[in-house]
């Protein structure tokens, strides 16, 4: 128990540099601007929408489906809303929690020796793990990774009471419930199941690859069958049932997501495919250069043969081949044991027995293990229970590394990314492990102390500077601005432009427009950055340039409906109103299919509506600006703050002298918002040219408590409650006050008391000259 708390304790005092750092990266979409999240969102839509708040089923959804994990993310809202540190706090304690759960089961593989405490310290301080635990959407793969170990500890527990005990179901029941939850956490959850059978087959049972058909064939152990058939019925079902559950559909990503994947050459993204791998394992054992993305150029397509990191990939596949031949190969004749060597499992030199690793008798496999120390602690203590062989291990840990790894290969299907580090949090186990019964190996051959004491340390220090890198990394995950610094090295376009985000709204706005710049200079077709420097263009007055790059956006993604509003606005802006409402138009007909955030289009379409329907509205066409309008709430997503658009529709049926509908919409408008000055005043307009002009009064009154600085806000308390009669006017523009002061100053003539009303108006409009 000693191991599991010093691991666990190492890996909270690792991360608890995290709890101070702010929502980065992915966090927005996941967490600050997902819908459901909210209270006012019924807690079911977590259960029909993906991990970003869109509908599984929905021709743009990243179809990743975590409910558990975005449950988790609503409870935190709910009990500290927006507060980055209840988020952090949780994410450092699912890991810890992860490294005491790992650290138990390395025991049983290693030994209750020094052995399985460098398993779980080397599993606590990886570095590879920055990023899922640091980076609060990757508590997806932490939470995955959890219930992923306890239902192989529950497998675990059915193969040891296998036909001796009534529990034994119940512990597979377990183990379903289990990889269940781990895939509602995570998809790479549910490979637990082929992991369970890898240990009942190579490890429990310890055959060799030859011996498993003629033991299905003779039916020579049909616990072992059944138990391996309820596997893969159970791993089946979860497949289908999420197949089914996300509309039968793969997802659909990006160029910049997976440039591979996008390649026409066929041998480029085979020799990128291949490689890959390489890469990711090089990460693990040497994660030196981190990066929050990998995507675009960060990892160059291999394009030909020629191609130097080819002899990356073969070296990777001959050591891997090289290692699961080790694993698995026949038993050989001689054995260590306990730090000497045996023969036939018939000789030891401290006086105890060992086994041979299969015992055949009968013909009928038998599923015990070599009793083995193999744990270097001392020569002369036998071990209570029977340990696995290194073989053993060496297979299972190849299994972990591997198994949970293969859906993010893209060789069987594509993904929306080239490497992601979170991805590696369930394959770091299987290294872990593997490094350790490495080291262990290599300390029981050796004989010199030396040697021995060599090893050792070498493995305490490697220890040691994975804690600091992680320790170093963590830093980086403080703010958004210092993560995509460090990452301008692996992915310059994509730091440089999520940098330039950051630093203009911090009001930089020269250093934002050079970050913009940077990164279209490493990649001039990103529509996003090409936008998001035609907004800085436009914040700015340049109008010119940043219909320039609003164009240049639009040609590089059709569909980029943000781009069209903001165009849109300067023509109508420029005065150019035909060609304001053609790019208006042409908005609002882009469907959403395919597009990777909805709910983001739908606002900048019913944005274009909403505008269009002001400049039929300044054109005089009532009627058609209340159809846009009508159209905009259609099309308008939760998301979307309608009480400007509602306002509008009131001023077009006050237009149209449709009093009634007028004030329907301007409550609505009131409703949706109720510190909305607009609606306030125009409202009050409205009762006072019914004649309530008590109740204007408080809805005037209110407009300039909500904005003292506000002009026209004295202008309507000062005009439209006067004796004279009102024009039906927006009230947005200022020149309409002097007149009205000169309307109330000839009305001073009027009889007490209405001369004090009139005093106290004209006061209103003065105040509002000098705003």
């Amino acid at each position: 128990m000693i191991a599991e708390l010093v691991s666990s304790a190492l890996g909270l005092a690792l991360y608890l540099n995290t709890l101070s750092a702010d929502f980065c990266y992915d966090d927005s979409r996941a967490i600050k601007t997902n819908q459901d999240l909210l209270p006012e969102t019924p807690w079911t839509h977590i259960f029909y929408n993906d991990f970003w708040g869109t509908l599984l089923t929905h021709s743009g959804s990243h179809k990743s489906y975590r409910p558990l994990c975005t449950l988790s993310f609503r409870l935190n809202h709910a009990i500290g809303g927006l507060n980055p540190w209840s988020y952090h706090l949780v994410n450092v304690l699912l890991h810890a929690a992860v490294t005491g759960v790992f650290t138990s089961f390395s025991k049983i593989l290693l030994g209750d020796g020094y052995w399985t405490f460098m398993a779980g310290l080397m599993f606590a301080s990886h570095p590879i793990h920055t990023e899922a635990v640091a980076g609060i959407v990757g508590r997806a793969d932490v939470g995955a990774s959890l219930f992923f170990l306890l239902s192989l500890l529950c497998y675990i527990k059915h193969c040891s009471t296998r036909g001796s005990s009534a529990r034994t179901w119940g512990w597979f029941l377990g183990t379903g419930l289990c990889a269940g939850c781990s895939m509602l956490w995570k998809e790479q959850g549910v490979t637990v199941l082929a992991v369970s059978a890898v240990y009942d087959v190579f490890v429990f049972h310890r055959l060799k690859i030859k011996q498993i058909l003629p033991t299905i064939y003779k039916r020579k152990n049909l616990s072992l069958f059944l138990s391996i058939s309820l596997l893969t019925f159970w791993g089946t079902s979860l497949l289908g049932a999420r197949l089914y559950w996300m509309g039968n559909k793969p997802p659909s990503f990006s160029n910049s997501d997976n440039p591979a994947a996008d390649s026409d050459s066929l041998l480029a993204r085979t020799l990128t495919f291949f490689y890959l791998p390489t890469k990711n394992l090089w990460l693990l054992l040497c994660p030196d250069t981190l990066s929050f993305d990998w995507s675009m150029d960060a990892v160059p397509l291999l394009k030909t043969i020629c191609d130097w990191r080819n002899l990356h990939t073969v070296a990777f596949y001959v050591g891997l081949l090289l290692l699961a031949y080790y694993g698995l190969k026949s038993p050989g004749v001689e054995r260590e044991c306990n730090g000497k060597f045996v023969t036939n499992g018939k000789q030891n030199a401290n006086g105890h027995s060992c086994h041979s690793d299969v015992e055949y008798r009968n013909s009928e496999i038998k599923p015990s293990f070599a009793s083995k120390v193999e744990n270097g602690i001392k020569n002369n203590v036998s071990q209570r229970t029977q340990l696995p062989s290194t073989e053993n291990i060496v297979v299972l840990s190849l299994s972990l590394l591997i198994i949970p790894f293969v859906p993010a290969t893209n060789l069987f299907f594509y993904v929306g990314f080239v490497i992601a580090e979170r991805v590696l949090y369930i394959p770091s186990m299987g290294f872990c492990l593997l490094v350790t019964v490495g080291a262990r190996a290599l300390y029981v051959k050796v004989q010199k102390r030396f040697l021995k004491s060599l090893i050792f340390y070498a493995t305490a220090t490697l220890i040691v500077f994975y804690g600091l890198k992680t320790a170093i990394r963590n830093g980086d995950w403080q703010n958004e601005e210092m993560l995509y610094r460090s990452g301008i090295k692996v992915n310059p376009a994509k730091a440089w432009g999520n940098l330039g985000n950051v630093l203009k709204s911090q009001s930089k706005i020269s250093e934002a427009e050079s970050a913009y710049r940077n990164a279209l200079y490493y990649r001039s077709n990103m529509a996003d950055m090409l936008y998001n420097l035609g907004l800085l263009l436009q914040e700015n007055s340049r109008f010119a340039e940043a219909l320039h790059y609003y164009k240049l956006a639009i040609g590089s993604r059709p569909t980029l409906a943000s781009a069209y509003l903001n165009t849109g606005i300067i023509l109508m802006n420029q005065g150019k109103t035909e060609e304001a409402r053609r790019t208006f138009l042409k908005c609002s007909e882009i469907p959403d299919e395919n597009l990777k955030d909805p709910h983001a289009h739908k606002s900048s379409v019913t944005s274009c509506l909403y505008n269009l329907g002001k400049l039929y509205h300044e054109q005089g066409h009532y009627e058609d600006a209340l159809s846009v309008y009508k159209e905009a709430i259609q099309k308008m997503p939760r998301q979307f703050a309608p009480q400007s658009l509602y306002n509008m529709m009131g001023e077009a049926y006050m237009r149209l002298s449709k009093l009634p509908e007028a004030e329907h919409w301007y409550m609505e408008s009131l409703r949706s918002k109720t510190d909305h000055i607009p609606a306030h005043l125009t409202y009050g307009k409205l009762l006072a040219l019914t004649g309530r002009k008590s109740e204007a009064e408080k809805f005037f009154l209110k407009a300039i408590e909500l904005d003292p600085t506000k002009g026209n806000c004295y202008m309507h308390y000062g005009y439209d409650l006067s004796n004279h009669k009102i024009k039906p006017c927006d009230g947005l523009c200022a020149d309409s006050v002097e007149p009205a002061c000169d309307s109330l100053s000839a009305s001073l003539s009027a009889p007490p008391p209405t001369r004090g009303r009139v005093c106290e108006r004209l006061c209103m409009c003065t105040r509002a000259l000098q705003i």
